[in-house]
């Protein structure tokens, strides 16, 4: 069985990652494209593990493509076989930020208080 993944929405319908991912598009295609293979990966519990995907914390992981600036996905895992991406990162760091996953961290709270799960 494959998973699904969809996007987190605001209240307001805004969807951050989608506006993420309009942005890479635009700026750097090859990229997007990497990024794009890769959440269709995902759909496969075979790739939920180094190098694609890795654990970050608070039952948050983060879809990883290594290039001139890392690009991440971050998402988390709900019932019925869904992935539900959260925020897209691109910076130089290894790490991510505090801010970063905070901001995930908000955005999955959000998500579950409007889907129980």
């Amino acid at each position: 069985m494959e998973f699904i993944i969809e996007f987190y929405e605001t209240c307001s319908g805004r969807c951050p990652v989608r506006e993420f991912l309009d942005a890479l598009k635009e700026d750097n295609p090859d990229d997007f494209a990497a990024v794009m293979a890769g959440l269709a990966k995902l759909r496969n519990r075979q790739y939920h593990r180094l190098p694609l995907s890795k654990p970050i914390r608070d039952d948050l992981f983060e879809l990883r493509h290594v290039g001139k600036l890392n690009t991440r996905v971050l998402y988390f895992f709900a019932k019925g076989q869904r992935i539900i991406a959260v925020h897209g990162i691109r910076n130089k760091a290894k790490e991510i930020s505090k801010r970063d996953r905070s901001v995930a961290l908000e955005r999955k709270e959000d998500w579950v208080s409007r889907n129980p799960l």
